[in-house]
């Protein structure tokens, strides 16, 4: 009797044991996993670049110019910068470098200058020819139009009997336009000695700026002859 005044006590009992909800150990879990899933999505979208810079649209020069025209003594001190006068430019954006000659300097014969382009009929010939264990330099007179060139470098590939054997490559800089043209000498070379060097050379002179724009690709030969 006692055991059911208890019971009835207690209140009405289903016979299944009491269980409380569960809840998450972390209430903010499903927050979080919406927030990753949002950021993995965004990752896709950016290519993996967090705040990928996206550079300004190019400008002529003559535009640049334009912005400071009503201020006369910034616009003298661009123009004195730049060696140029606005009336030179146009409102091309890229810019050009127009290469006049290609000089040979060395001290087994002073310098040797050949105009550029190489005349058509004139492709296939001998540029200059070396004595072998001679020291010489290429030099080159150019023009730069419409716009700065930025990183102006070049690559100078030589072949023998279709093998490549040297390669050099140098930085020119950064040039503007102006009413002179450049002349620059590029860097010091030493021809080969002994009878497995003399002969027939080819090679391929190329410059590029920073934008991998091709300005000039200059196929020549050269000679090289014993040393008397």
């Amino acid at each position: 009797m006692e055991g059911k005044r208890a019971e009835e006590a207690a209140g009405p009992s289903s016979g299944l044991p009491a269980t409380r909800p569960e809840m998450p150990e972390n209430p903010n879990e499903e927050e979080d996993e919406a927030e990753e899933e949002e950021e993995e999505a965004d990752h896709h979208k950016t290519g993996g670049v967090v705040n990928a810079f996206v550079p300004a649209p190019p400008v002529s020069l003559k535009e640049q110019i334009e912005l400071d025209k009503e201020d006369e003594s910034l616009r003298r001190w661009k123009e004195k910068l730049l060696g140029c006068l606005e009336s030179d430019l146009d409102g091309q954006v890229d810019p050009e470098v127009r290469f006049h000659s290609i000089g040979i300097v060395s001290d087994d014969f002073g310098e040797i200058v050949s105009p550029l382009p190489v005349d058509e009929n004139q492709n296939g010939r001998v540029l200059f020819t070396l004595r072998e264990g001679s020291r010489y330099q290429l030099k080159l007179k150019f023009s730069v139009l419409h716009n700065i060139v930025s990183g102006l470098a070049y690559s100078n590939t030589v072949w023998k009997s279709g093998l490549q054997v040297d390669q050099n490559k140098g930085m020119l800089g950064t040039f503007a336009p102006q009413k002179e043209p450049y002349v620059h000498a590029l860097n010091e070379e030493v021809t080969p000695s002994g009878a497995l060097a003399r002969g027939l050379y080819s090679a391929e002179l190329k410059f590029e700026d920073d934008d991998r724009r091709c300005h000039l690709e200059l196929k020549y030969l050269f000679e090289i002859k014993k040393r008397s």
